[in-house]
């Protein structure tokens, strides 16, 4: 059985390293294997830096600690690996008692913070905008029909410009018809029925469709984790999930570009509930190499009636936000330019459910 110290390094839920006298890595807890993709094997015995890429001088964090013998903190710093997207983090550095010249450093994970807390607070917002917005598209739809049909009827008599514009008049009625559809989708949308499924049996399906239509101008690349386990999804609305986020991608692209499916199992990575806490471990990510998004919608980029591009309805991510949501999932997006990375994060299936 596993001593009292051994349970409270397991169970801690920020990543944390022990770091000996020459900067390199002796240990690692199960949030800092999530936290960097990376098993404990890989992680022990490489130099700090090359293990992690830190925009702070930690080598003379390092020396203060274990010269002086008391903690260090650092806020606001940027983490990465050199693949990874660098994230906000909060870095405390402590010496280790009994180990001399040993420290022990604890990284806490800003961004995951600020945008569970803020999906929250916007979340009863969120829902009373669509719920307007669903009012009244019934309203102005039926008004709509009149104004195209009645231009339909005045272009019967007119030729030359004339005709040019009940011809914009139409087609720009039918466009804000379809609009209004979209926003009709998030009201009807069914709960999810849900059942274990192979997420990787959906990801190609969407990428197959994705590849002879709107992603044909893409390069499509799969990075599989083929011991994933089985999630608990709608398989429908989840595949219309991965299409928008596909379509999102490609349509974010200055041309050709590039296109990665990632999935990753992460165990350390879990949502507080009201009614308890959940465990998200199987993760998808679809990684483009566009220009990345604009930084004023950065953070609004799941609301309604946000979008980065000119002609965009902002409803595309806002229903994925919403079914990853009655999943009881997580997505996030991290972006700079060159690199898009949207993240979603599914629970297990159930034990002793079957399809």
């Amino acid at each position: 059985m596993s001593s009292f110290p051994d349970n409270l390094w397991l169970s801690l839920p920020i990543p944390g390293f022990v770091i000996d006298p020459d900067d390199t890595i002796t240990e690692v807890n199960p949030a800092a294997e999530g936290f960097l993709n990376a098993s404990k094997r890989a992680l022990r015995d490489q130099p700090v830096f090359d293990a992690l890429a830190i925009d702070a001088p930690l080598d003379d964090a390092f020396g203060r600690v274990r010269k002086d013998q008391s903690s260090l903190f650092m806020n606001n710093v940027d983490v990465g690996t050199g693949t990874m997207t660098p994230v906000s983090c909060n870095i405390q550095i402590a010496p280790m008692t009994g180990m001399p010249d040993h420290v022990l450093m604890l990284m806490e994970p800003r961004s995951l913070a600020e945008r569970l807390g803020r999906s929250m607070s916007v979340k009863s917002a969120a829902k009373s905008a669509i719920g307007m917005a669903e009012m009244l598209a019934h309203e102005i739809k039926n008004p709509l029909a009149g104004i195209t049909g009645a231009a339909q009827l005045l272009s019967m008599n007119l030729s030359g410009d004339d005709l040019e514009l009940t011809d914009l008049i139409v087609s720009e009625s039918r466009r804000i018809v379809t609009l209004l559809e979209q926003v009709e989708q998030f009201g009807n949308l069914r709960p999810p029925e849900r059942k274990p499924l192979n997420i990787h049996d959906l990801l190609d399906r969407a990428r197959k469709s994705a590849t002879v239509g709107f992603a044909a101008h893409m390069t499509l690349k799969e990075d599989y984790d083929p011991s994933l386990p089985q999630t608990f999804v709608d398989g429908d609305q989840m595949l219309q999930v991965f299409l928008n986020l596909l379509k999102n991608a490609s349509e974010a692209a200055q041309g050709a570009g590039n296109i990665r499916i990632r999935t990753f199992y992460e165990p350390s990575l879990r949502i507080r509930r009201k009614d308890g806490t959940d465990r998200l471990p199987l993760n998808v990510e679809i990684i483009d190499d566009g220009p990345g998004l604009p930084p004023e919608i950065s953070t609004d980029i799941f609301d309604p009636f946000v979008s980065g591009r000119e002609n965009g309805t902002g409803l595309g991510l806002a229903l994925v936000s919403k079914i990853i949501s009655d999943h009881d999932g997580w997505i996030a997006v991290d972006s700079i330019p060159g690199r898009t990375v949207f993240r979603i994060s599914l629970p297990l299936a159930p034990k002793g459910v079957v399809a």
